[in-house]
């Protein structure tokens, strides 16, 4: 039995086949994978001991260790289009069985559900552990008016009747399931083999958290939304960081260089992205400069800044995965600051991907964070600070 005490498990199943959204889980909605999301809400939850990620691919399990997730290898037979999430979730209950794990209270979570609030699970949790229901499950209050239709097409009401239609005052509130995630009492489960069981309660969720992925249109409308209900959520700031990456043209710069006759070139630069640098080092966060070209202008900068650089780099998110694995630093952790295309490799390696104002509109798509600084005017200067108030006062450095 591990620690000798019941625990709290979130499980997050996450097949690798997906045929409304190919590779699905591993999309990005405001720079993060889906089951990344799903991790990090999981592991922002006070309650949960341990988090758990279900899957057959590999692609997918790689994501997961990275932002923390234990794995869990899904067998073929629960993995196909019509396997259930239940049989997932019992097969995960059954592998820490076999290790003495005892599993007190069930989460199950949905990677298609990309804006859980860890709030809400806290909530369910605390139901379900306080004895108050044995299922919960997450949910949008709605007076909507609800109607089917017969093979011919004639509809009817379902929740109303079509011939007094009550003000909303008057109309009973119904709930709607948004299939973010499910608690429960894991005996419970075992035994029923489904999520509802016994006493089902509901945790109401905002609407604007309620977005569930199954169309290339759904994910669209959360990326477009995510920077808003990430800023409601207070999640805006940059969290665990570990190591600072940037292209350097456009990023250090201005993206433009004037030519001289000789050939030689010079690039604008701010003095206030020195100090941030600065700063950065003195934490012990390592800051790498990456670059496409082979320039000396390159290479005299980071001689300024004291930081690692590597130039004339084809394939930059190859030296990054290197780079990375070389110093034992997490991809989840990692801050990638960029303004082209060439930098998309990157972006979509990182935990942290970051644009600046005027990058390229893919870029842009693709970030986590984008900055008020443009390159050349303190774009490095508020990646710095906004990485050292991450730090915890542990953390930050004695003056």
């Amino acid at each position: 039995m591990s620690g000798g005490r019941s625990e709290v498990v979130a499980v997050i199943p996450a097949r690798g086949g997906s045929k409304g959204v190919p590779r699905k889980n591993v999309r990005r909605v405001g720079g993060v994978p889906l089951v990344a999301r799903a991790i990090a809400a999981a592991r922002a939850t006070a309650s949960i001991d341990r988090v758990i990620v279900s899957t057959d691919d590999a692609e997918i399990a790689a994501v997961a260790e990275e932002w923390g997730a234990q794995v869990i290898a899904r067998p073929a037979d629960i993995a196909g289009d019509t396997a259930s999430s239940e049989s997932a979730l019992l097969h995960v209950l059954d592998m820490l069985a076999a290790d003495r794990v005892d599993v007190d209270v069930l989460v199950f979570l949905q990677a298609t559900s990309p804006f859980i609030d860890p709030r809400d699970l806290e909530s369910a949790i605390g139901l379900v552990r306080g004895d108050s229901f044995d299922s919960v499950f997450s949910a949008i209050e709605t007076y909507g008016f609800l109607w089917s239709a017969d093979a011919s097409g004639t509809a009817r009401g379902i929740n109303h009747d079509p011939g007094m239609r009550p003000r909303r005052q008057d109309r009973e509130a119904h709930y709607l399931e948004t299939g973010a995630f499910y608690v429960m009492r894991s005996l419970g489960f075992r035994g029923a083999r489904h999520r509802f069981f016994g006493r089902v309660g509901v945790v109401e969720v905002a609407e604007r958290s309620s977005i569930e992925i199954d169309t290339e249109e759904q994910l669209a409308l959360a990326s477009a939304i995510a920077p808003l209900i990430e800023q409601r959520g207070g999640r805006g700031g940059f969290t665990n960081i570990e190591a600072v990456v940037t292209d350097f043209d456009g990023v250090h710069t201005d993206d433009t260089a004037t030519v001289h006759a000789d050939g030689g070139e010079t690039v604008r630069v701010s003095r206030s992205d020195g100090m941030g640098v600065a700063e950065l080092r003195r934490a012990g966060i390592p800051v790498l400069i990456l670059s496409t070209e082979t320039n000396p202008v390159v290479s005299a900068r980071a001689r300024k800044l004291r930081v690692e650089v590597r130039q004339g780099v084809d394939d930059k998110a190859a030296a990054l995965t290197e780079w990375a694995t070389q110093n034992g630093l997490p991809l989840a952790n990692i801050v990638y600051v960029g303004n082209d295309i060439n930098d998309l490799a990157c972006l979509n390696l990182v935990g942290w991907p970051v644009a600046v104002p005027d990058a390229h509109p893919l870029v842009l798509a693709a970030a986590r964070v984008v900055l008020s600084r443009t390159g050349g005017r303190g774009a490095v200067r508020e990646v710095a600070d906004g990485v050292l108030r991450s730090l915890t006062p542990i953390e930050r450095p004695i003056p």
